[in-house]
């Protein structure tokens, strides 16, 4: 008996030194990443989509206008969740190396409690959430396939996905997004009175585009094509936004809200299949490009004791987000990071603001010879190849600026981001093509 009552004893005094060694980490954490979601796809960004559970977000915390993700999923993932760019770290489509740390690593070796729901996608290994770091997974697209015996997509309805490493087909009339929701909504309210760190990458709004349970014609069917209709993206936006909102009112009522940091964006750009309007203009998805409609997601953070309503215009990208979560945790930054924290920017400081983005980008044929490089500011892009555009007067990157025709700022600006690609040059190693 005593040896029992010393046994638990020591535990909660760990646990304690833990937390007290860390003052800062009492605040809880939420990233959610939405699937092939654009800048545009939000109202308060100027979206033509009716999303009123976001922008409420935006209203009450900041809406970055500059952050910049990879233009497909598994880089924007790799690079998102290790803070590293892909030059480094980045091996194969679908894959996280697992010599890699995550921000759950981190956090949970900091007396976080940690969870992941939604898309995975990044090995089939059945401890893989477990070893990156999260105590508690429902996944899809971890150890089974994206699609059934029939070729049909198993992340929306009916889907099949797995619980903590084992494998559950959830039966006719599920809707998966509602139950990566409920897991979440379910693992907020058992850790409401410890630190927690949530990770939701959704699995709205990628292709197929399906009708949801809030569409007129819902059914409940799997979809046996890959895209779908593209008139039901209208529709799967507004989930999303709904799911958003969801979680939103369980801090809400659990008196959470001013305690929990909430971290909203997309992965990439929106699928090519969707033309959306952005300030009364035509603006077609991007998906997969370099250019800013593959690569301009949408940032909205709500701070406990941070801004609100503020727009900030300070670049951002995917590396940052690490150090930004590390920081409001009151964590140790690691060394060997290429992001930047913004968590001070948060509170209004723009002390050591980015001032420039890069980019190594070769998603299936990983192989320096096959990858896409190039650095950027808010207005200009360089790529390795020499090409230097103008971005804000050449939107889809059709005329690069001759080196004979450039202003002195424009080759001062060029010079400084030829730097930014060199410095990134020794990590750029032949990399054996994929077969």
């Amino acid at each position: 008996m005593r040896k029992t009552l010393f046994s638990v004893s020591a535990v909660c005094f760990s646990s304690s030194f833990i937390y007290a060694s860390h003052p800062g980490n009492h605040i809880n954490i939420i990233l959610i990443m939405a699937d092939d979601f654009g800048y545009e796809c939000i109202g308060a960004n100027g979206g033509e989509y009716v999303t009123p559970h976001i922008d409420s977000l935006a209203e009450k915390g900041i809406r970055f206008e500059h952050c910049y993700s990879n233009p497909l999923s598994t880089p924007s993932r790799v690079q998102l969740m290790t803070g590293k760019y892909n030059v480094h770290n980045y091996t194969a489509f679908a894959k996280l190396e697992r010599k890699e740390t995550t921000f759950a690593n981190l956090l949970q070796e900091a007396g976080y409690t940690t969870c992941i729901a939604g898309k995975w996608q990044l090995g089939k290994e059945k401890d893989a959430p477990m070893h990156f770091g999260f105590n508690k997974s429902c996944l899809w697209q971890h150890t089974q396939k994206a699609i059934d015996s029939l070729r049909c997509d198993t992340r929306y309805a009916n889907p099949v996905m797995d619980i903590n490493g084992e494998t559950v087909n959830f039966p006719y009339g599920s809707f998966g997004p509602d139950i990566y929701c409920d897991f979440i909504l379910d693992f907020i309210r058992e850790n409401k009175d410890r630190p927690f760190f949530v990770y939701y990458p959704m699995a709205l709004t990628h292709s197929p585009f399906v009708s949801t349970p809030d569409s007129k014609e819902w059914l409940p069917v799997r979809s046996s094509t890959y895209k779908g209709n593209p008139i039901h993206f209208t529709d799967m936006v507004k989930y999303t936004d709904k799911l958003v909102g969801r979680v939103m009112n369980e801090l809400e009522k659990l008196h959470l809200k001013e305690n929990t940091l909430v971290i909203f964006t997309g992965d990439n750009g929106t699928s090519g299949a969707i033309i959306s309007t952005l300030n009364g203009k035509p603006y077609p998805g991007g998906k997969g490009k370099t250019i800013d409609s593959g690569t301009h997601v949408p940032l909205i953070v709500s701070c406990p004791k941070g801004q609100i309503g503020k727009v900030n215009y300070n670049l951002i990208d995917f590396t940052d987000f690490l150090p930004t979560i590390c920081e409001a945790a009151g964590i140790n930054i690691p060394t060997g990071l290429d992001g930047k924290s913004f968590y001070p920017q948060l509170k209004g400081k723009t002390k050591d603001i980015r001032q420039w983005i890069y980019c190594w980008y070769a998603p299936q044929q990983v192989c320096d010879e096959k990858a896409t490089v190039f650095a950027r500011s808010h207005r200009y892009k360089l790529y390795r190849s020499g090409d230097f555009y103008d971005v804000q007067n050449d939107f889809n990157e059709t005329t690069p600026i001759p080196r004979q025709k450039m202003t002195k700022e424009q080759k001062h600006i060029y010079n400084s981001l030829s730097k930014t690609i060199d410095k990134y040059k020794k990590y750029a190693v032949l990399r054996k093509e994929k077969k």
